[in-house]
């Protein structure tokens, strides 16, 4: 929640496509009290049509570029979600022009871009810039950090993902988007949406110092790698193997479960964005699991830390450096592909291991946010 005394912050949407109808709007609708809409626009004038349609934003507040937006006195802070190759230039020119901004991932569109992320954070310190990464605030996620925290399994040995999807173009799907079919980013995918399980690596398994990864490509929709297999090694002592696919033929269903062994037990991270689990076991062979329901994957939290970050100068979880980070594992994991070599990975300044965000004011990791949550114990033993 906001603070009495405190205005909303007034806010341009750069970009109304897909990420915003089916990320943010939903979260925004939701935090009238911390954000008001006063401009947006879009390069497609249908596309603004149906923001303001499905949002019921007065039409009057589209404006014809960015430049015209990024003019506006009413506009405190801008969201950008463009296109990967365009992050970077319109994150610039809302930085010169004085605004705060939460940009969508990734941070840059191959190493040089990363670095260049970084130093345009560097030379505006005194504005809120972060690029956007949901999976740092969702519920399940934090919960799961805070077990890890807590010691619940012991010392995390070894992280063991697999993630395999079908990914063909679908109407009103991300996977519909051209410039996703021939991207102009290193990584393709793997950088689009696998960096959000970068992510999460990072934030349950802490920061990464060695890569062995391998690409294939298998998907005729898409130009560039469909498969990666990358072999980590934590800066902890943890070892780690996560594979991605994404195919263009049916793939059977899978479990596509996260699994972290402890020295004292195991946590299983799994579920479909409408019921998300996390699983404890023990040494007792008994298992404790929570169900995570109604949660938004982390977006209305992300903007509410923004918010904070704005309003009361609170350092937000999703800084610029963690968002390099997350995308310098998968530069460097194509780097390993492209060598047939493990490689290091140098730390990212200013990152370090990714903070557990909590509600502002709140030592508990839930309060006033939405979702329920449900817990149970059972017994494995034979």
């Amino acid at each position: 929640m906001g603070a009495p005394g405190i205005l909303p912050i007034r806010l341009g949407l750069i970009g109304t496509g897909l990420a915003i109808e089916k990320l943010h709007w939903p979260a925004l609708r939701g935090l009238t009290d911390r954000y008001v809409v006063t401009a947006f626009t879009d390069s497609s004038a249908e596309q603004s049509r149906r923001f303001a349609a499905y949002s019921g934003t007065d039409p009057a507040l589209a404006t014809p570029d960015r430049a015209v937006l990024l003019a506006r006195d009413d506009v405190d802070a801008v969201l950008v979600s463009v296109p990967i190759p365009h992050l970077y230039e319109v994150a610039r020119d809302a930085l010169a022009a004085g605004k705060d901004v939460l940009c969508e991932k990734p941070a840059g569109v191959d190493t040089d871009q990363a670095a260049a992320f970084l130093a345009l954070a560097a030379a505006h310190p005194d504005r809120t810039f972060v690029v956007g990464e949901n999976h740092f605030y969702r519920d399940d996620l934090r919960y799961a950090r805070a077990l890890l925290d807590d010691g619940a399994i012991g010392r995390v040995h070894l992280m063991a993902w697999r993630h395999a999807v079908r990914s063909v173009p679908r109407a009103g799907n991300f996977t519909s988007t051209p410039w996703r079919h021939r991207p102009r980013y290193r990584g393709g995918v793997h950088l689009d949406a696998g960096v959000h399980h970068i992510a999460q690596i990072r934030l349950l398994c802490g920061d990464i110092a060695w890569v062995h990864g391998a690409v294939q490509t298998a998907n005729s929709t898409i130009d560039a790698p469909s498969d990666l297999a990358l072999n980590l090694v934590f800066t902890g002592g943890a070892i780690g193997n996560y594979t991605a696919s994404y195919v263009d033929i049916p793939v059977p269903p899978e479990p596509n479960d996260m699994r972290l062994y402890g020295t004292e037990g195991v946590l299983v991270l799994g579920g479909s964005e409408a019921e998300r689990r996390v699983t404890r076991s023990g040494a007792d062979a008994t298992s404790h699991t929570t169900v995570f329901r109604d949660i938004d994957n982390g977006y209305r939290s992300e903007l509410v830390d923004f918010a904070d970050a704005v309003q009361f100068g609170v350092r937000p979880v999703g800084s610029v450096a963690q968002s390099v980070a997350n995308a310098m594992v998968v530069q460097r994991a194509f780097d390993s592909a492209e060598r047939t070599a493990a490689l290091a990975l140098d730390p990212v300044p200013g990152a370090g291991p990714v903070p557990l965000w909590r509600p502002r004011g709140s030592a508990g990791l839930f309060d006033g946010l939405p979702g329920q949550r449900i817990s149970s114990s059972a017994s494995f033993a034979a």
